[in-house]
């Protein structure tokens, strides 16, 4: 009888346990600073190339190792943080450093030099595919500097899986920021192909929240200290103005460690929708401390992940707390108990942001839902034959005896539409009934808009009567240098203004004039970040996140000229039926199929 189970192999071993730990670049980045942070170390300086595709370099100023513990350190299941297996349930370091550099060294190039401060010498060791190639007596500053290139060389289909170069410098610098926020107190920076784009200095944890995601956010941060017997909470929430619609600005911390806990995170939303009846995702960097013997981090092999003791105990005493702390700092200075009604309004109704000298200076301009307005957002780039063409189909008054309006050139025709739950537009035809949705209709002609503009010629601009600043985080700003040139083209005209600020002078002129111009790219920000994941050209996302951005929304009232502009020019559309995301806009119900229903 032929045996058919065996021993794997080594370095098949090892790929398989790099699998579980080593995901994409920002895998690497997570367990050489954490690593970095066990070893005592006050400085640590992180350089990437191409993504980390190319190179990921991690230098620290820490303890260092001898010739012995550097060779050691890239062997399977070697630590310095285990003795036995009680460790295992008491643990409160971040990294087991052999467990990484083992794992890491099994798909890429690594070469380690470290020192201790009382060596005179230090170590260099070179390995590749688990395999040593270099060992030997080198000079070197104090601490550990490990330079891994050409990951995932040994395992080709994993190296095909990764994503583009801009999204994986997306998670490497989220990966950053994560361990920046989690330590304030440690020295850091991060280079990414030459160019420095954070630089924290040695600060208290809310100048490190200012320092990475811009000036913005002190105003608006509320800082919480809660303690029990069982668990301590501290760190900072937000008000209401740092409310977004897209998660990824929500920072917990157990013990120090980065988590990801949906449970907790729940308790935390669900108390801001409670208090300011809005849904959406706050910005929030928490600290939880408890006794280690009350979790267990070893649920998950990258640690991300954890158990609790009783985790509703842990639910209710963080959402109470999330609750006072925001009772206290909003609810209690906003109310007026000599005349309660406006302060709650106040409360739950924030009075508009626009500046009132832009609100003036924009009194000429054709209001929301007027002719004007709409024959700007439906006919920009039309030429005045065109313009007076269409103007005859949906602005003026019906000339026949059943109001019928022609739809395109089949001669189907609609008459007055009506709209439902502020959300849908119903319309019937010689054809049959027909239901669209109006935000998925109106990002459907936004988007065939902003593609043509940005192959054809530039979008018509507004031009600010008072420019006006806006602060992002040193991410976003990144991002917003890169596609300038393509806003611009679509009708933004914004530029740079130090190192994390931008200057907007003008935005698209069919535009509603009520826009907050502020939230319009702080909100296509966000949305261009979730298309990174798709690897659409940048053209092609800033046209789906502008679309997606400036569509009217569901729960918003339209006049009858409104509705009846979103059904002309959504058949006009090369594609009627989807969004750009495939979101349906149109369900037409056919004449025949409507008689059916009533058993006609």
């Amino acid at each position: 009888m032929t045996e058919i189970i065996r021993l794997l192999p080594d370095s098949v071993v090892n790929q398989i346990a790099a699998g579980e730990v080593i995901q994409r670049p920002s895998s690497v980045i997570k367990e050489l600073m954490d690593n970095a942070i066990d070893s005592g170390a006050t400085e640590i300086k992180v350089v990437v190339d191409k993504g980390g595709k190319e190179l990921i370099q991690v230098t620290d100023n820490g303890c260092g190792m001898t010739p012995l513990d550097a060779r050691m350190s890239f062997e399977r299941h070697a630590t310095s943080k285990i003795r036995n297996s009680q460790d295992l349930f008491r643990i409160q370091t971040l990294g087991f450093r052999g467990e990484a550099l083992a794992s890491i060294a099994a798909v890429a190039h690594v070469e380690m030099k470290t020192r201790r401060k009382e060596d005179e010498t230090g170590t260099l060791i070179s390995i590749r595919d688990s395999k040593v190639l270099q060992q030997e007596a080198c000079a070197a500053l104090p601490g550990t500097q490990i330079r891994v290139s050409d990951l995932f060389f040994s395992v080709p289909a994993r190296k095909k899986f990764l994503k583009s170069d801009v999204v994986e410098l997306r998670h490497l610098q989220e990966e950053f920021v994560v361990q920046a926020l989690s330590h304030p107190d440690l020295k850091m920076s991060f280079i990414q192909d030459g160019h420095e784009l954070y630089r924290c200095p040695q600060e208290g944890l809310r100048q490190r929240i200012v320092n990475v995601f811009g000036k913005k956010y002190n105003e608006h941060l509320i800082e919480i200290n809660q303690e029990t017997d069982i668990l301590k909470i501290s760190g900072y929430l937000c008000n209401d103005q740092l409310i977004r619609k897209s998660r990824g600005e929500q920072y917990l911390f157990v013990n120090r460690r980065p988590v990801k806990n949906h449970y907790l995170n729940h308790a935390i939303a669900s108390t801001y929708e409670e208090i300011f009846a809005r849904n959406g995702y706050p910005f929030y960097v928490l600290f939880l401390e408890i006794d280690p013997e009350h979790i267990d981090i070893n649920v998950h092999p990258t640690k991300h992940e954890i158990k609790f003791d009783d985790d509703r105990l842990i639910y209710n005493f963080l959402k109470i707390s999330v609750r006072q702390t925001l009772g206290k700092q909003i609810l209690a200075p906003t109310l007026d108990f000599d005349n309660q009604s406006p302060g709650i309004e106040r409360m739950f109704h924030p009075k508009n942001t626009s500046s009132p000298i832009n609100a003036k200076a924009d009194a000429s301009l054709p209001s929301a839902g007027s002719q004007a307005h709409w024959r700007q957002l439906a006919f920009p780039d039309a030429g005045r034959s065109k313009i007076q063409e269409r103007e005859e189909l949906v602005f003026a008054p019906p000339q026949t005896s059943n109001n019928e309006l022609p739809l395109h050139d089949d001669d189907i025709a609609f008459q007055h539409p009506v709209q439902l739950y502020s959300s849908y537009i119903m319309f019937h035809s010689a054809q049959g009934v027909g239901f669209i949705d109006q935000q998925a209709a109106h990002e459907r002609i936004l988007y065939e808009q902003f593609i043509r503009t940005g192959r054809d010629s530039a979008a018509a601009s507004r031009q600010l009567l008072f420019p006006i600043t806006l602060h992002l985080s040193k991410t976003d700003a990144h991002i917003l240098l890169k596609i300038t040139d393509i806003l611009r083209q679509n009708g933004v005209e914004i530029e740079a203004f130090g190192a994390d600020s931008f200057i907007i002078h003008a935005i698209p002129a069919a535009l509603d004039e009520k826009i907050v111009e502020k939230d319009m790219i702080s909100s296509m920000i966000e949305q261009y970040k979730m298309n990174l994941e798709f690897d659409f050209s940048p053209a092609e996302n800033v046209a789906r996140s502008l679309a997606a951005t400036q569509a009217v929304r569901r729960g918003t009232r339209l006049s009858t000229q409104e509705m009846n502009t979103i059904i002309e020019n959504l058949f006009l559309c090369q594609n009627p039926n989807t969004t750009p995301g495939g979101k349906k806009c149109i369900h037409l119900i056919k004449l025949d199929e409507f008689f059916k229903l009533f058993g006609n």
